[in-house]
């Protein structure tokens, strides 16, 4: 291969842009070859291969040849980049010539390569490729000389400096020019060496990167602007050195110059960036915020500061909203004022903080402490309020509101639920709300309640909700009862003369254990109770009915009147009413005497009864005595033919709310005990600031226990002979078997 041909496969390169190279070459069927002479061709089996020797020493002459020519021509553009007057686009011109003709040049010599270059490799002589030796002698011949003795760093430099300082610059000559400092070396084993010997150490260590660049631009900046006009500049110059460095700087320098921006720009300024947080964020300059946060996770440590300030702030935010609510409806403003929080800042944290989660974790400790907040060291409300917002949702009082819409509330509300740390507060109030909205037919639907039974299933788990469950399956195991009943009645061809209905609850899911009066059941009533216990014994043996008469009511038809009306009234009140069936006055003993209440209860049922005026009282005195009688109210009118006088009876009163509260004081004694049983019955030996630590690890679900309670349990413990004190130390105790 003559070296002229090698020259016009490089002149080749520096036309490929206008001839493709697939031109380069004529179609197969028109390539001829000169003659040497006239003589016909040998024969078939006459046909002789030149000599190994013969091969070997021409690849070497050819090898010479093209290697000498190289050089020539590599040095002859680099004599004319040094006496250019713009040398980078002297060198940017000639790279890209040169370049192209030796990739075309290596294709060429591909024969050479397989099997010469092998060859001695395999006998351990250094050979290189055509490729390679073409870039070696471009980077000894013409890289070395220039940055050696020449200005092509310097200068290259120099338009980076002005390209950084937004001057016109060509990046197109920029890239190709750093560009060629890899290329040259993509044949090596490691290929970014040159590069970073060369360009990259110059270009970090003197185009002003490290000596003050980045660091006088702040410092400017930081005299001139206000911190939110640092901040918004300083994010804009990230974004311009990114950009820069895509286009002219190999993707292994990218992060080292960026952070180096980032050092020099925000975390030497970090100090003052800070200095603003608190007033940025409690003036929520949401611009100024998302600048904070782009500049303040570039570094180490910058956000915890952004997260504890607003952690603050919404817990201020929060505090302010839940306070001086009105009573009335403060079940509903609660729960909703502190939704209002958790969406506004929800939304801040999506939009601006780009969902960052250690921000979603202080919206979730700033609203911890909102909804669990104490005043004066009373008991927490939130527990109960979130109960009656519940109980306000799920009754049919809620008109107009669609069973979708009462989900979407019921999701929100599962939101502030997750904050509360007594969740077994809420699991009381709730489950006696439940029980009455049941018992009384007040739940707006059944499948309402079955989806908020599963949603607190979803975050607490089966055993939170396994009574809710068991409350919810016997409505439907009691609609089963009462069909049957109806199938023995008919049977048994008895005729009761009053439509009937049981609800047949468990003991152990139900709050339902205090009874406030027995009752003698009236004569109209006597036959069904009686029934309805032979049917449930002979299909239930062994199995005790308690009539909770103080729960129950029913429909009483008033027929003394010109006009009919239908009262729906407690069990309480209908004994009372029917005792005047035969007589139009009662007196109050003989009331007292025939349903075999309480004095409290009856005054009480009685009272109620006065108050709507279906009853006169007939005494010297208001309050009802034992000479009191009582009339039936011959003038009762009321716009309504049928009401209700039981909404009172339905209502929370004082004494319950405090029952409800002392009750679950004492489910909390029985947890912990539980608690302190299982783990030391695993543990067998346990210090004591260990077994504290246990428990309230296992408490913290259900309620943040009091340390004084817990060692009140070990006492407690101790003295049933569950535990014992080690002889070893009275720090420590033993479980006894």
């Amino acid at each position: 291969m003559k070296p002229r041909f090698v020259q016009s496969m490089l002149q080749f390169g520096a036309a490929a842009d206008k001839t493709p190279a697939v031109k380069a070459l004529a179609p197969a069927d028109k390539i001829t070859m000169p003659a040497a002479a006239a003589t016909p061709a040998p024969p078939a089996d006459k046909i002789t291969m030149p000599a190994a020797d013969n091969v070997a020493a021409e690849a070497d002459s050819t090898e010479a040849e093209t290697k000498a020519h190289l050089e020539k021509h590599v040095k002859q553009l680099s004599q004319e980049a040094k006496e250019a007057n713009d040398m980078l686009q002297v060198y940017h011109k000639h790279w890209e010539d040169y370049s192209k003709g030796i990739t075309f040049l290596n294709r060429l010599y591909t024969f050479l390569n397989t099997t010469k270059v092998t060859e001695d490799n395999d006998k351990g002589e250094a050979m290189k490729d055509i490729g390679e030796l073409g870039l070696d002698i471009w980077k000894n011949d013409l890289i070395d000389p220039l940055v050696n003795k020449g200005n092509l760093i310097k200068s290259l430099l120099s338009t980076i400096k002005n390209d950084h300082c937004n001057e016109d610059t060509n990046q197109n000559v920029i890239y190709s020019i750093v560009n060629s400092f890899v290329h040259v070396e993509k044949y090596k084993k490691f290929p970014l060496k040159y590069y970073q010997e060369k360009f990259e150490e110059p270009f970090l260590s003197t185009t002003g990167i490290s000596k003050g660049t980045y660091k006088q631009e702040a410092s400017k900046l930081l005299q001139e602007c206000t911190v939110s006009q640092y901040m918004g500049k300083v994010v804009q110059r990230l974004i311009e050195e990114e950009k820069r460095c895509r286009k002219y700087l190999h993707e292994s320098s990218h992060e080292k110059v960026m952070k180096e921006c980032r050092e020099k720009m925000v975390a030497d300024t970090k100090d003052v960036i800070l200095g603003e947080c608190q007033s940025i964020i409690r003036q929520e300059r949401r611009d100024d915020i998302a600048n904070m946060y782009i500049l303040l996770t570039a570094i180490n440590q910058g956000v915890p500061c952004m997260v504890q300030e607003l952690q603050a702030h919404i817990k201020d935010e929060g505090l302010r909203a839940i306070s001086n609510l009105s009573q009335e409806n403060m079940p509903t403003n609660f729960v909703e004022s502190v939704l209002e929080v958790y969406d506004k800042f929800a939304k801040l944290i999506n939009t601006i903080l780009n969902g960052d989660r250690l921000f979603f974790g202080a919206l979730d400790k700033a609203l911890t402490l909102v909804v669990n907040h104490k005043e004066d060291n009373t008991m927490c409300k939130s527990p109960e309020l979130l109960a009656k917002y519940s109980d306000g949702l799920l009754k049919k009082s809620a008109k107009g509101t669609s069973e979708s819409e009462v989900d979407d509330k019921l999701n929100s509300l599962i939101t502030v639920f997750k904050y509360i740390d007594d969740k077994d507060v809420f699991q009381k109030f709730y489950t006696r709300m439940l029980a009455k909205r049941l018992i009384h037919d007040l739940s707006l639907s059944m499948d309402s309640e079955e989806s908020m039974i599963n949603k607190l299933k979803a975050v607490c788990g089966f055993e939170f909700t396994s009574k809710l469950h068991r409350m919810y399956t016997d409505m439907t195991v009691s609609a089963d009862h009462n069909a049957s009943f109806t199938d023995y009645k008919n049977k048994k061809g008895e005729q009761l003369g009053i439509s009937f209905q049981i609800y047949v609850l468990q003991a152990g899911a139900w709050p339902l254990t205090h009874v406030p009066s027995k009752l003698s059941v009236p004569l109209e009533l006597e036959k069904s109770v009686q029934m309805f216990e032979l049917f449930y014994n002979e299909r239930y043996s062994g199995r005790k009915l308690t009539w909770l008469h103080n729960l129950c009511s029913g429909d009483v038809k008033i027929n003394y009147l010109s006009k009919p009306y239908v009262a729906t009234v407690t069990t309480y009140q209908m004994a009372v009413l029917l005792a005047f069936n035969n007589s139009k006055t009662v007196p109050y003993k003989e009331l007292l005497a025939n349903t075999e209440m309480n004095e409290k209860e009856l005054q009480k049922t009685i009272v109620s009864l006065l108050q709507i005026k279906l009853l006169n009282h007939h005494s010297q005195k208001e309050e009802i005595e034992d000479k009191s009688t009582f009339s039936l109210n011959m003038d009762f009118s009321s716009k309504r033919t049928k009401f209700k006088i039981t909404i009172s009876m339905q209502k929370d009163t004082p004494q319950e709310v405090e029952q409800t509260r002392n009750a679950i004081d004492e489910d909390r004694k029985m947890y912990l005990q539980a608690a302190i049983v299982r783990i030391m019955k695993t543990r067998k030996v346990l210090r004591h600031n260990a077994l504290i630590q246990e428990v309230i690890n296992q408490a913290k679900a259900r309620f943040n226990p009091n340390v004084s309670m817990i060692k009140k349990c070990i006492e407690v413990l101790i003295d049933k002979e569950y535990l014992e004190r080690s002889q070893n130390s009275t720090d420590e105790y033993s479980y006894m078997a």
